[in-house]
């Protein structure tokens, strides 16, 4: 009987006829630019509910550069998503080079409807408590936390069905969001090797 060098066999069924797994991609989980919204407001908690109406309805504050290392990570990637709010899209064009993007509501911020709370608070301090009573339950008539994280769910798989087959695959979105899908992730296997933090024009890069 023929052997390799090494004594191992090299025969159609030996260990040298096993074809290579495919390796497997990359993902990139980006968060948006700095939306073009007005801060410095006290609100009541109507009127922050319209901020935040207006909030999903604007694009980027003018006069905002790409970093570098985010552009060069999107002229690598073989498919960006992203999602369909306007600060998203317009991030996404301004890295993309000009290639297409796939817009999908899959990948929009998780809602935040404000607690009915007397008083006045800055937007900042109005997406804190807003996000912690919409944690536990507080959802009004919007997403609730659970049909939102049955949607991070399917929108991890989204991503992961394409960076499986050896695709470096980039999305734009949000956050919140973003930070829900990481769970998920994790439980599958990928790994944060790249951790950018949550700023805007920040992003995470993960690898199984």
């Amino acid at each position: 009987m023929n052997t390799a060098a090494g004594g191992r066999d090299a025969s159609p069924g030996g260990d040298a006829a096993k074809p290579a797994q495919p390796r497997a991609g990359q993902l990139l989980l980006v968060r948006h630019g700095l939306p073009n919204v007005d801060r410095s407001v006290k609100l009541d908690w109507r009127a922050f509910r319209l901020w935040w109406q207006g909030y999903d309805a604007a694009g980027l504050a003018p006069g905002q550069t790409p970093p570098a290392e985010l552009c060069a990570a999107a002229e690598q990637a073989d498919v960006i998503f992203c999602s369909t709010l306007p600060r998203a899209i317009a991030t996404a064009e301004a890295i993309a080079n000009g290639k297409p993007l796939i817009k999908d509501p899959i990948f929009v911020e998780a809602p935040l409807p404000p607690p009915r709370w007397p008083g006045r608070r800055s937007p900042r301090r109005w997406g804190i408590v807003s996000r912690i009573t919409w944690w536990f339950g507080d959802h009004q008539d919007m997403e609730s936390r659970q049909a939102a994280e049955l949607r991070a769910e399917a929108a991890a798989a989204t991503l992961t069905a394409r960076a499986l087959r050896g695709e470096t695959v980039m999305l734009v979105a949000h956050g919140w969001f973003n930070r829900m899908m990481r769970p998920v992730l994790l439980k599958h296997g990928w790994r944060c090797v790249r951790d950018g933090g949550d700023d805007y024009w920040s992003f995470r890069r993960y690898m199984r």
